[in-house]
């Protein structure tokens, strides 16, 4: 019977490989580096438990599968992460949907009751960055999460910028320049172990 470091190892590995993952992509969407993964598929350390419940999380198995023994027997079903990458990216497009929806609704009531809600559809924008950020952080790329912020930043102040057009505001977009900059030098942070 092998110790608990090597019957981890492998299942990392194996699930890693079945799901058609990279160790830096791997490593990506659990905020280490592809060292610390590597490291974790040679049996030379091992994740604390709630790196293994993450781990479990990303390959829909549960904990118990991670660290015991199989001996040849097949993964479980869902394993290969395919499938599960195509659901989240159903939901994410339901949700962001879902958000226009609400936009048109806002502004067909509004629209219904003699006002002009124009600006629901601008604001609709950011919000479904805000839900493509959420559910980015919980199932996609993490390096994709810089450009969505980014993208949040500019909409967020573009539709400031459209609330106060008669004002014709526009140094609001100077506020800008120093969030994208913090929101750049934030993502340089590492995180190894």
């Amino acid at each position: 019977m092998k110790d608990i470091k090597a019957v981890t190892a492998d299942n990392i590995c194996s699930l890693r490989s079945a799901a058609g993952m990279t160790q830096a992509e791997l490593a990506g969407i659990l905020n280490y580096s592809d060292k610390a993964i590597s490291k974790w598929e040679r049996g030379e350390s091992l994740p604390d438990v709630t790196v293994l419940k993450q781990i479990a999380q990303v390959f829909g198995v549960s904990l118990d599968y991670l660290t015991s023994e199989h001996g040849g027997e097949e993964m479980p079903a869902g394993t290969g992460g395919r499938w599960m990458s195509r659901n989240h990216l159903i939901i994410t497009g339901l949700s962001i949907i879902g958000v226009w929806f609400i936009a048109t609704l806002v502004f067909v009531c509004g629209y219904a009751a003699g006002k002009n809600l124009w600006i629901a559809f601008p604001t609709a924008v950011p919000v479904s960055l805000i839900v493509l950020l959420v559910l980015n952080t919980l199932w996609g790329k993490l390096r994709y999460d810089l450009y969505i912020i980014s993208a949040l930043i500019w909409t967020v102040l573009g539709v400031l910028y459209l609330s106060l057009l008669k004002y014709n505001f526009w140094l609001v977009f100077a506020i800008g320049i120093p969030l994208q900059l913090a929101a750049i030098l934030s993502f340089t942070f590492k995180r190894t172990k």
